[in-house]
C-alpha cells in the first residue's frame, strides 16, 4: 500500500512539473527572479523531449510501480497520460509549438517589465 501511495505522489509531482514547465514562465511576468528556475525547468523538459531521455521522475515511478506490485510500462508519463488522452497524438508537433510560443513569450514579456522597471 504504501508504494501505491508513493506512485500516486510521484504522478502528481510529475504533472505539477509538466504544468511549470508550460505555465511556469508566466510568474516571472510579475517576479523576475523566477525567470531562472524556469529557464533550467523548461530547458530540462526541451532535452527530455528533443534527446529523448529517460525522465528521473519515471525511473522514480516505475521504482515504486514495482514495489507495488504492478506492471511497468515502457512509456514515459507524457505518452501515457497527456498525449493521445488530452489531446490527439496527430496534434503533438503543433502542440509542441504553442509551448514555444507561451514559453517564449512569457519570458519576453517578463523581460520587457524587467527592463522598464530598470529604465
Amino acid at each position: 500500500m504504501p508504494y501505491r501511495l508513493l506512485v500516486t505522489a510521484i504522478l502528481v509531482a510529475h504533472a505539477a512539473f509538466v504544468a511549470y514547465v508550460v505555465l511556469g514562465g508566466l510568474p516571472a511576468i510579475r517576479w523576475p527572479k523566477l525567470f531562472w528556475p524556469h529557464l533550467v525547468a523548461a530547458g530540462w523538459g526541451l532535452l527530455v523531449v528533443a534527446v529523448p531521455l529517460t525522465c528521473p521522475l519515471t525511473r522514480a515511478e516505475n521504482w515504486a510501480r514495482v514495489r507495488a506490485g504492478e506492471a511497468v510500462s515502457s512509456k514515459g508519463f507524457i505518452d501515457r497520460y497527456i498525449e493521445g488522452v488530452l489531446y490527439p497524438a496527430r496534434f503533438t508537433e503543433a502542440l509542441h509549438a504553442l509551448i514555444a510560443v507561451v514559453v517564449l513569450g512569457s519570458w519576453l514579456l517578463a523581460y520587457r517589465r524587467w527592463r522598464s522597471g530598470r529604465g
